[in-house]
């Protein structure tokens, strides 16, 4: 029977007799499986033998469970994967509508500097204007007659 990593390609004998121990031993890459009648005997094991359950995983010795377990947290750790590729595409599209967006504030910025520029200009000649002194009841000035201007009697 073929397992996923670790242990891989394991033999399978119920009773596990010596002989079965034995090529165990001599396989050298084989690994063994351990089984457990019940989750309260595996509960009971781990719990309350730790030692017991580190050495039997340098001996790779794996229970039932651990091997199930292990495979659930392959697959759910591909599962975790594609929704970070997911999530990195996202971001990705978050990221250059947010430069659009700064480009866009960027020509708002200039568009509101060269305004700004305009009305300055348009207010220092209204300045100008407003503060020629004319006189409202005088008569507009008229040009002094020159010489070849024939004078008014």
């Amino acid at each position: 029977m073929t397992l996923p990593n670790p242990p891989g390609a394991i033999a399978i004998d119920a009773k596990f007799p010596l002989e079965s121990y034995h090529a165990l031993r001599e396989a050298g890459s084989d690994a063994a499986l351990m089984f457990l009648p019940s989750e309260a005997v595996y509960a009971e094991l781990h719990g309350n033998f730790p030692d017991a359950v580190q050495e039997s995983h340098r001996a790779r010795v794996f229970s039932v469970r651990a091997v199930l377990k292990d495979v659930e947290m392959r697959e759910q750790a591909g599962l975790i994967q594609r929704h970070v590729r997911s999530l990195m595409g996202d971001v990705g599209r978050l990221d250059d509508r947010v430069a659009k967006l700064d480009r866009h504030f960027g020509q708002a910025t200039e568009d509101i500097r060269q305004i700004q520029i305009s009305t300055q200009k348009v207010t220092r000649g209204a300045e100008k204007i407003d503060s020629l002194e004319l006189d409202q009841d005088s008569p507009p000035a008229v040009p002094p007659a020159g010489p070849d201007v024939p004078s008014r009697p």
